[in-house]
Protein backbone atom coordinates (compact mmCIF):
# COMPACT_ATOMS: atom_id res chain seq x y z
CA UNK A 1 0.00 0.00 0.00
CA UNK A 2 1.05 3.34 -1.08
CA UNK A 3 2.64 5.29 1.97
CA UNK A 4 1.91 9.25 2.60
CA UNK A 5 -0.58 11.63 1.43
CA UNK A 6 -1.10 11.58 -2.74
CA UNK A 7 -1.79 14.35 -4.74
CA UNK A 8 -4.57 12.39 -5.82
CA UNK A 9 -6.26 12.72 -3.17
CA UNK A 10 -6.74 16.23 -3.07
CA UNK A 11 -9.27 17.87 -4.16
CA UNK A 12 -8.92 18.59 -8.01
CA UNK A 13 -8.67 22.33 -7.70
CA UNK A 14 -6.09 21.92 -4.95
CA UNK A 15 -4.20 20.04 -6.58
CA UNK A 16 -0.27 21.38 -7.78
CA UNK A 17 -0.73 21.11 -11.46
CA UNK A 18 -4.38 22.90 -11.09
CA UNK A 19 -2.83 25.93 -8.96
CA UNK A 20 -0.07 26.14 -11.12
CA UNK A 21 -1.89 26.73 -14.22
CA UNK A 22 -4.42 28.53 -12.07
CA UNK A 23 -2.38 31.16 -10.24
CA UNK A 24 1.52 30.63 -11.36
CA UNK A 25 4.59 28.38 -10.43
CA UNK A 26 4.64 30.94 -7.39
CA UNK A 27 1.76 30.17 -5.28
CA UNK A 28 3.28 26.53 -4.92
CA UNK A 29 5.69 25.56 -2.01
CA UNK A 30 8.91 24.00 -2.72
CA UNK A 31 7.18 20.59 -1.86
CA UNK A 32 4.58 20.91 -4.12
CA UNK A 33 7.06 22.33 -6.97
CA UNK A 34 9.45 19.50 -6.91
CA UNK A 35 6.77 16.97 -6.27
CA UNK A 36 5.58 17.74 -9.63
CA UNK A 37 8.38 17.21 -11.07
CA UNK A 38 8.68 13.74 -9.10
CA UNK A 39 5.06 12.40 -10.24
CA UNK A 40 6.75 9.66 -11.82
CA UNK A 41 9.84 8.49 -9.85
CA UNK A 42 11.47 4.59 -9.72
CA UNK A 43 9.51 1.59 -10.89
CA UNK A 44 7.94 -0.02 -7.96
CA UNK A 45 9.16 2.55 -5.53
CA UNK A 46 6.09 3.30 -3.20
CA UNK A 47 6.67 7.05 -1.57
CA UNK A 48 4.20 9.57 -2.75
CA UNK A 49 5.46 12.13 -4.69
CA UNK A 50 4.80 14.41 -2.18
CA UNK A 51 6.57 12.31 0.51
CA UNK A 52 9.43 11.79 -1.28
CA UNK A 53 9.92 15.76 -2.52
CA UNK A 54 9.35 16.36 1.06
CA UNK A 55 11.84 14.06 2.40
CA UNK A 56 14.52 15.52 -0.46
CA UNK A 57 13.93 19.16 0.35
CA UNK A 58 14.78 18.45 4.57
CA UNK A 59 17.81 16.41 3.25
CA UNK A 60 19.31 18.86 0.90
CA UNK A 61 17.47 22.28 0.75
CA UNK A 62 16.84 23.79 -2.59
CA UNK A 63 20.04 25.45 -2.79
CA UNK A 64 22.17 22.37 -2.37
CA UNK A 65 19.75 19.90 -4.65
CA UNK A 66 20.42 22.69 -7.21
CA UNK A 67 24.18 21.80 -7.27
CA UNK A 68 23.62 18.19 -6.75
CA UNK A 69 24.89 16.16 -10.60
CA UNK A 70 22.21 13.72 -12.16
CA UNK A 71 24.45 10.72 -10.77
CA UNK A 72 24.66 12.55 -7.53
CA UNK A 73 20.43 13.09 -7.83
CA UNK A 74 20.21 9.31 -8.77
CA UNK A 75 21.78 8.32 -5.68
CA UNK A 76 18.82 9.03 -3.60
CA UNK A 77 16.04 6.85 -3.10
CA UNK A 78 12.95 7.04 -5.05
CA UNK A 79 14.99 9.33 -8.10
CA UNK A 80 15.45 7.22 -10.85
CA UNK A 81 17.19 8.22 -14.24
CA UNK A 82 14.54 10.10 -15.65
CA UNK A 83 14.15 12.01 -13.06
CA UNK A 84 17.39 13.09 -12.38
CA UNK A 85 18.11 14.66 -15.59
CA UNK A 86 14.73 16.29 -15.43
CA UNK A 87 16.07 18.15 -12.10
CA UNK A 88 19.26 18.61 -12.90
CA UNK A 89 18.10 20.36 -16.16
CA UNK A 90 14.97 22.50 -14.63
CA UNK A 91 18.39 23.46 -12.12
CA UNK A 92 20.66 24.29 -14.84
CA UNK A 93 18.11 26.60 -17.43
CA UNK A 94 17.66 28.26 -13.68
CA UNK A 95 21.14 28.99 -13.70
CA UNK A 96 21.65 30.04 -17.68
CA UNK A 97 18.50 32.48 -17.26
CA UNK A 98 20.07 34.04 -14.20
CA UNK A 99 23.53 34.09 -15.61
CA UNK A 100 21.92 35.64 -18.81
CA UNK A 101 19.89 38.27 -17.22
CA UNK A 102 22.82 39.37 -15.42
CA UNK A 103 24.89 39.45 -18.60
CA UNK A 104 22.69 41.95 -20.37
CA UNK A 105 22.64 44.41 -17.41
CA UNK A 106 26.21 44.02 -16.87
CA UNK A 107 29.94 45.07 -18.49
CA UNK A 108 31.86 42.60 -17.23
CA UNK A 109 34.44 45.14 -16.46
CA UNK A 110 36.79 43.61 -13.65
CA UNK A 111 37.23 40.50 -12.11
CA UNK A 112 34.73 41.51 -8.91
CA UNK A 113 32.14 41.67 -11.97
CA UNK A 114 32.55 38.27 -12.59
CA UNK A 115 33.46 36.68 -8.79
CA UNK A 116 29.83 38.73 -7.84
CA UNK A 117 27.81 36.58 -10.22
CA UNK A 118 29.20 33.12 -9.98
CA UNK A 119 30.74 32.87 -6.33
CA UNK A 120 27.27 32.11 -4.55
CA UNK A 121 27.00 29.04 -6.85
CA UNK A 122 30.36 28.15 -7.45
CA UNK A 123 31.53 28.53 -4.15
CA UNK A 124 29.23 26.04 -2.63
CA UNK A 125 30.38 23.26 -5.18
CA UNK A 126 31.71 20.29 -3.35
CA UNK A 127 33.87 19.54 -7.23
CA UNK A 128 35.99 22.01 -9.13
CA UNK A 129 34.37 23.23 -11.99
CA UNK A 130 36.10 24.96 -14.89
CA UNK A 131 34.16 27.65 -16.32
CA UNK A 132 34.79 29.58 -19.38
CA UNK A 133 33.24 33.38 -19.64
CA UNK A 134 33.52 34.52 -23.43
CA UNK A 135 32.68 38.28 -24.01
CA UNK A 136 32.53 40.30 -26.82
CA UNK A 137 34.41 43.59 -27.99
CA UNK A 138 32.61 45.41 -25.57
CA UNK A 139 32.94 42.84 -22.43
CA UNK A 140 29.59 41.99 -22.27
CA UNK A 141 28.36 38.26 -21.35
CA UNK A 142 28.17 36.59 -24.69
CA UNK A 143 28.14 32.48 -22.96
CA UNK A 144 28.90 31.04 -19.39
CA UNK A 145 29.98 27.60 -19.92
CA UNK A 146 30.99 24.57 -17.61
CA UNK A 147 33.53 22.71 -19.20
CA UNK A 148 35.30 20.58 -16.97
CA UNK A 149 34.83 19.28 -13.81
CA UNK A 150 37.60 17.37 -11.74
CA UNK A 151 40.83 18.21 -10.63
CA UNK A 152 42.88 20.87 -13.13
CA UNK A 153 45.50 19.84 -15.01
CA UNK A 154 46.89 20.82 -18.12
CA UNK A 155 46.65 17.29 -19.61
CA UNK A 156 42.91 17.23 -19.05
CA UNK A 157 41.61 20.31 -19.39
CA UNK A 158 42.07 20.49 -23.35
CA UNK A 159 42.71 24.39 -24.57
CA UNK A 160 40.25 22.81 -28.13
CA UNK A 161 37.02 23.29 -25.33
CA UNK A 162 37.49 26.34 -24.76
CA UNK A 163 38.44 28.03 -27.88
CA UNK A 164 35.76 25.81 -29.77
CA UNK A 165 33.05 27.93 -27.63
CA UNK A 166 35.07 31.05 -28.10
CA UNK A 167 35.07 30.56 -32.04
CA UNK A 168 31.57 29.54 -31.96
CA UNK A 169 30.15 32.46 -29.74
CA UNK A 170 32.72 34.61 -31.86
CA UNK A 171 34.33 35.96 -28.27
CA UNK A 172 36.81 38.47 -28.23
CA UNK A 173 37.95 37.69 -25.03
CA UNK A 174 37.59 34.95 -22.40
CA UNK A 175 37.64 35.07 -18.63
CA UNK A 176 38.41 31.28 -16.91
CA UNK A 177 37.23 30.55 -13.70
CA UNK A 178 37.05 27.76 -11.02
CA UNK A 179 36.59 26.99 -8.05
CA UNK A 180 38.56 25.84 -4.91
CA UNK A 181 36.13 23.20 -2.94
CA UNK A 182 38.83 23.05 -0.02
CA UNK A 183 37.98 27.51 0.33
CA UNK A 184 41.07 28.68 -0.33
CA UNK A 185 41.61 29.99 -3.49
CA UNK A 186 45.46 30.65 -4.10
CA UNK A 187 46.61 29.87 -7.53
CA UNK A 188 48.23 25.76 -7.20
CA UNK A 189 51.16 25.44 -9.59
CA UNK A 190 48.65 23.24 -12.02
CA UNK A 191 46.34 26.30 -12.13
CA UNK A 192 49.28 28.60 -13.31
CA UNK A 193 50.53 25.97 -15.96
CA UNK A 194 46.93 25.71 -17.23
CA UNK A 195 46.38 29.52 -17.63
CA UNK A 196 49.85 30.24 -18.87
CA UNK A 197 49.40 27.40 -22.11
CA UNK A 198 45.81 29.07 -22.65
CA UNK A 199 47.38 32.71 -22.82
CA UNK A 200 50.32 31.54 -25.54
CA UNK A 201 47.25 29.41 -27.38
CA UNK A 202 44.90 32.72 -27.15
CA UNK A 203 47.72 34.65 -28.23
CA UNK A 204 48.02 32.73 -31.36
CA UNK A 205 44.33 32.33 -32.10
CA UNK A 206 43.66 36.26 -31.71
CA UNK A 207 41.15 35.48 -28.43
CA UNK A 208 42.60 37.32 -25.24
CA UNK A 209 42.74 35.24 -22.39
CA UNK A 210 41.61 38.15 -20.16
CA UNK A 211 41.48 36.79 -16.39
CA UNK A 212 41.68 33.54 -14.82
CA UNK A 213 39.51 33.85 -11.95
CA UNK A 214 39.92 31.25 -8.74
CA UNK A 215 36.89 30.95 -6.04
CA UNK A 216 37.05 30.14 -2.72
CA UNK A 217 34.52 30.23 0.33
CA UNK A 218 33.40 34.21 -0.14
CA UNK A 219 36.59 35.31 -1.50
CA UNK A 220 38.64 34.86 -4.54
CA UNK A 221 42.08 35.89 -6.29
CA UNK A 222 42.32 37.27 -9.82
CA UNK A 223 45.57 35.85 -11.64
CA UNK A 224 45.41 39.22 -13.75
CA UNK A 225 45.24 41.40 -10.23
CA UNK A 226 48.36 39.84 -8.88
CA UNK A 227 50.59 39.78 -11.99
CA UNK A 228 50.68 35.92 -13.22
CA UNK A 229 49.22 36.46 -16.54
Amino acid sequence: MTKGFRIKDLPVSERPRQRLLRYGAQSLSNTELLALLLRIGERNYKETALNLANKVLNKNGVDKLSRLSAHELMKMHGIGAANACLLAACFELGRRSLAEKNGNKVYLNHAKDIADMLMPTMSMLEQEHFKGIFLDTRNRLLRDATIFIGSLNASLVHPREVFKLAIAESAASIILCHNHPSGDPAPSVNDIKLTKKMVQIGELMGIEIADHIVIGKNKYVSMKEKGII
